[in-house]
C-alpha cells in the first residue's frame, strides 16, 4: 500500500447479537451482501418482487429483529398481510427467525439477513475446459467482510474513498476494486457452485489468486500468515515473505507510486480426497468431502489472517489491472463425470 505513518489498529468489534441474527444488528463491524444470479436464485428474486416485502426488509435493516406484531404497527398493515410475507421471504432466505416467549405463548422474531442485495445480469465470467469449471469472481464483489487499519480499496484509476476507514468497504464503488489490503481481519466471497446445478461430483477445488504482506510502504521480509477458509473450514495457512516494491508489478498502474505495494505471489491453492496443497506443499489434511459441497448452492471463500496467527502481517489481494497476474481470483471445480 501507499508509504505513510503507521496509524493505531483499530479492529470493529460485534455488539454481542446472537450469531444467528448477527447479519441484522447494527453492529457496524460486519456487513452482509449478497449478489444475485437471476437465472439461478428465482426464489430471491421473487422475494424482493413485492413493495411490501421490500418495505419489510428495509424496517428489519433499519430497526433490527422485530416480532411480527411490531411489523404490522411499523407498517400499518394487518397481520395477515405481514404474516404471508414473512413466509415468502423466509422461502428466499432473505431473512432468519427465532421462535421466541411471548407474553402470552410464542412469537416469531424476524431479522433482516443482508444489507445490500445486487441482481447480476452480467454474470460471473464462467468457462468450461473438458471436466473443469472456471469462475473469475471480481475482487470487489465480496458478499461480507469485517477488517482493520491500515486498510484500502483501489481501482485501476486511482483510490476509492479514503484510507484506513473500514466501513468504506461497504461502498457500492467497492465493484471496481482491482486491489485490496488491510491489517487484520477478512473479506468473504460466495462463488456459485455449478457442479451442483450440472449435478455432477467434483473430486478436486482449486483457488488461484495473486497475494502479499501488508505493511506502511513496501518491506520485502515482512512475514504474514494469509488464510483461507471455503465454507467456514480453515483449509489452509500460507506465510508470504513480504510486500514488495522493489519494482513495478506487470500490470500495475502508472499512476501507482514504486513506494506502494506492486506485486505478490501467484497462490494456488488445491483441495482434494488428499488433503490442501499448495504445489507439492501439504497446507493441511482438509479434504474436500470436509467442505460438503454437495449440500451447498453456493462456495464461500474467505480470505483473511487468523486471530491467532504467529505472524499477523496484514495482507494484500491484486485483481485484474494490478500486480504480475491479470485476472481476479479464480476458482476451478474440477469435475467426475464418469
Amino acid at each position: 500500500m501507499l508509504d505513510r505513518k503507521p496509524e493505531p489498529k483499530k479492529r470493529t468489534k460485534s455488539d454481542g447479537t446472537s450469531e444467528r441474527m448477527l447479519s441484522s444488528s447494527k453492529a457496524k463491524s460486519i456487513r452482509s451482501f449478497l449478489n444475485v444470479n437471476p437465472e439461478q436464485q428465482f426464489e430471491v428474486v421473487r422475494g424482493l418482487a413485492s413493495p411490501v416485502r421490500v418495505r419489510i426488509l428495509k424496517l428489519l435493516r433499519r430497526r433490527g429483529p422485530l416480532n411480527i406484531n411490531q411489523i404490522s404497527e411499523a407498517l400499518g398493515m394487518p397481520q395477515s398481510t405481514i404474516a404471508t410475507n414473512i413466509q415468502i421471504l423466509e422461502e428466499s432466505d432473505l431473512i432468519d427467525t427465532e421462535i421466541g416467549r411471548a407474553r402470552k405463548g410464542q412469537q416469531k422474531i424476524c431479522a433482516a439477513r443482508f444489507d445490500e442485495i445486487v441482481i447480476r445480469l452480467d454474470g460471473e465470467e464462467t468457462s468450461r475446459e473438458k471436466d473443469i469449471i472456471e469462475v473469475e469472481m471480481p475482487l470487489g464483489l465480496y458478499t461480507s467482510y469485517n477488517v482493520s487499519a491500515p486498510c484500502g480499496l483501489c481501482s485501476t484509476e486511482g483510490i476509492m474513498g479514503v484510507l484506513d476507514v473500514p466501513d468504506l468497504f461497504l461502498d457500492p464503488c467497492r465493484v471496481q476494486a482491482a486491489l485490496i489490503w488491510f491489517g487484520r481481519g477478512y473479506v468473504e466471497y460466495k462463488f456459485p457452485n455449478n457442479a451442483k446445478v450440472l449435478g455432477v461430483p467434483v473430486t478436486a477445488l482449486e483457488f488461484a489468486l495473486e497475494l502479499s504482506s501488508e505493511v506502511p510502504g513496501t518491506n520485502a521480509n515482512w512475514p504474514s500468515d494469509i488464510s483461507l477458509w471455503v465454507n467456514d473450514v480453515k483449509v489452509g495457512t500460507w506465510t508470504s515473505p513480504g510486500d514488495y516494491g522493489d519494482r513495478r508489478g506487470v500490470h500495475t498502474p502508472r499512476w501507482w507510486k514504486l513506494e506502494g505495494s506492486q506485486y505478490g505471489a501467484l497462490t494456488q491453492w488445491h483441495i482434494s480426497s488428499k488433503g490442501t496443497f499448495m504445489g507439492a506443499k501439504k497446507l493441511s489434511s482438509v479434504t474436500l468431502a470436509q467442505l460438503r459441497l454437495a449440500e451447498h448452492h453456493s462456495i464461500r471463500l474467505r480470505i483473511g489472517i487468523d486471530d491467532n496467527a504467529a505472524h499477523p502481517g496484514g495482507v494484500n489481494i491484486f485483481g485484474r489491472g494490478f500486480g504480475n497476474h491479470n485476472h481476479d481470483i479464480l476458482m476451478r471445480l474440477h469435475l467426475n463425470k464418469s
